[in-house]
């Protein structure tokens, strides 16, 4: 069985599963600029076990992503075991839990980092995937710091995750309430790292390779993972990769670099999502990629409404003319 080890040497930083962001084409371009591993969105245990089709879609991996692991969520533990066995089909390197994420539509129903209010269900999930998958591959959870500030119970959940057969943790170093929010607690991902035996992964505001360093160095922890600091920066691991590997400080991307970059992975939206559905995904990423960019905020307002790939363009030529 793939471990750890197998995966995060020597790169030490992963692309987050971000619902919604990380589809195939995006984890396609980071794992090419030296992502150490990606994990796909979220998908709905309860939506496998119903046979919804596009659950079932989100898992579908491509080598070029590899190591990619899927990400299921949900909160019965009856519905796992299908899941699980679903998303072998498919390949991964590892499966994780979410009980992390904190939005309405899935912590409001119980999934998600709500499974941090609920310590004892959230382990039988863990031991009930960890069952199915029969060592097949290791099984990793994401977890927050717990509920809110007055419910900080993340050593006491990690314990749990350990005790069930976790392979590694990944630890928001936020509260559910705060959603994304500062600040990041290094304290407390620090406290998870020295209370368990296995490894550690480290998320919250690493965007950059002096970040990723800070957050290495503040916690202790094995590896550090990227969501919102790859996007519209999918090179953000190659830059993590350098300044972690001799302090190299890698140089921003020219605007003509970042276009490049912006045009190709629209392009890889559109061959894998068709153009209509690619150029309305492309909408935000487009938005990511301008920011900051001379007449950014006029060129991000023409980007919301595209609908063809050509229009894409002619915002990029703009920029550079």
């Amino acid at each position: 069985m793939t471990t750890f080890h197998d995966i995060f040497t020597p790169n030490q930083a992963m692309l987050a599963p971000l619902a919604g962001v990380a589809d195939r084409a995006m984890r396609e371009l980071c794992m090419e600029f030296g992502a150490a591993a990606c994990c796909s969105e979220m998908v709905s245990a309860m939506g496998i076990y119903c046979g919804d089709r596009k659950s079932e879609q989100l898992m579908a991996l491509s080598q070029a992503e590899m190591p990619a692991g899927i990400q299921l969520f949900g909160k019965e533990p009856h519905t796992f075991p299908k899941a699980a066995e679903a998303a072998l089909r498919h390949n991964p390197v590892f499966i994780d839990i979410n009980m992390g994420c904190p939005a309405q539509k899935v912590a409001g129903g119980g999934s998600g980092a709500a499974l941090m209010k609920t310590p004892q269900l959230a382990q039988e999930i863990i031991q009930t995937v960890i069952k199915e998958v029969n060592n097949a591959v290791p099984v990793s959870v994401k977890i927050r710091t717990g509920w809110d500030e007055h419910s900080v119970n993340c050593i006491e959940v990690a314990k749990l995750c350990e005790a069930a057969g976790a392979s590694w943790i990944t630890v928001h170093g936020r509260n559910r309430r705060q959603m994304y929010a500062p600040p990041v607690d290094y304290d407390a991902i620090k406290a998870v790292k020295q209370a368990v035996n296995i490894p550690v992964v480290a998320n919250g505001d690493v965007t950059n390779g002096p970040s990723a360093k800070h957050m290495l160095d503040a916690t202790g922890c094995d590896a550090v993972m990227v969501g919102r600091g790859a996007m519209g920066a999918p090179w953000v691991f190659e830059h993590i990769a350098a300044y972690l590997k001799d302090g190299t400080l890698l140089p921003e991307l020219t605007p003509q670099q970042r276009m490049e970059v912006m045009l190709r992975h629209v392009k890889l939206l559109c061959d894998y999502k068709g153009e209509r559905h690619g150029m309305r995904e492309a909408r935000k990423h487009a938005a990511w990629y301008l920011k900051g960019m001379r007449d950014g905020a006029k060129l991000r307002q023409q980007a919301v409404n595209i609908t063809r790939y050509e229009e894409l363009e002619a915002i990029a030529a703009a920029l550079l003319a």
